[in-house]
């Protein structure tokens, strides 16, 4: 899971490194998942820069925000988010989910004015995004090895316009706000996620989507390592000619693009 961070400069504001939407009081705002206690909440901070600290705005929480994954703002007080289990049970996650196996998560849309799930029938919700141009949003399925294209409707709800297989479990999904391109950082193997052991660790893998929206997309692996370099991938994001790969328990990789 990753924090969901919009930038505003001026008329422009910006999520991480991509496009949003736009507010008229030229603040930075930081949307994170918490989950005290195993409840799911989304606690929204004012950036300072005077002293680059952070002031809490709000905890929200919600019946249908269950199970929070990730989430990509939207507004001030609004996103999208992912839920990832179907079940609060902490039980009946582990043993009836991973059984069964079955598409029961979701999306769901929040806002001050309106709750409402927006897209379903994934097997684990996992990292959502947005294109630049704030049309489509990107949902990843880790366990079925998708990256799911829907389309943005005036009412906020999301229509499936089609899903790129990955080849690989993917955990979160970053933008390029320039080129579009999908980054996406990767388990090659979930069992040794699960498994931690670090005399057997598990590997990383990053994978780039350019032209999502063509008939062709090209899905290129760009980085792999067999965990002796950096364990548990879940995430990764360009940052000028620079790679960042985050994980889920390990450190953090930069690596030259060119």
């Amino acid at each position: 899971m990753t924090p969901a961070i919009i930038f505003a400069e001026g008329p422009e504001v910006k999520r991480s490194n991509v496009s949003c939407y736009n507010f008229a009081d030229d603040a930075i705002y930081l949307f994170v998942v918490n989950h005290p206690e195993h409840n799911s909440q989304v606690e929204i901070f004012h950036f300072v820069r005077d002293d680059h600290s952070l002031v809490h705005l709000k905890t929200i929480q919600h019946e249908l925000l269950h199970s929070v994954n990730d989430i990509v703002a939207l507004g001030v007080e609004s996103f999208y988010a992912t839920n990832d289990h179907y079940f609060t049970n902490e039980l009946l996650k582990t043993l009836v989910e991973t059984l069964l196996l079955q598409p029961w998560t979701n999306v769901v849309y929040y806002s001050p004015e309106e709750v409402k799930v927006v897209s379903e029938g994934y097997y684990f919700a996992n990292g959502v995004n947005i294109s630049p141009d704030k049309r489509h949003v990107y949902v990843v399925d880790l366990l079925d090895h998708n990256v799911h294209v829907l389309e943005r409707k005036e009412d906020n709800a999301l229509v499936q316009v089609k899903a790129v297989a990955v080849g690989s479990l993917c955990d979160n999904v970053e933008v390029d706000a320039v080129t579009g391109d999908l980054w996406l950082g990767c388990h090659p193997n979930a069992m040794k996620v699960l498994r931690f052991d670090p005399t057997d660790p598990p590997g990383s893998e990053v994978i780039q989507i350019k032209n999502i929206h063509s008939d062709q997309p090209v899905v290129t692996h760009v980085y792999e390592d067999d965990g002796n370099v950096i364990m548990g991938s879940s995430v990764a994001a360009t940052y000028g000619k620079k790679l960042l790969i985050g994980t889920v328990f390990h450190k953090t990789l930069c690596c030259d693009l060119e």
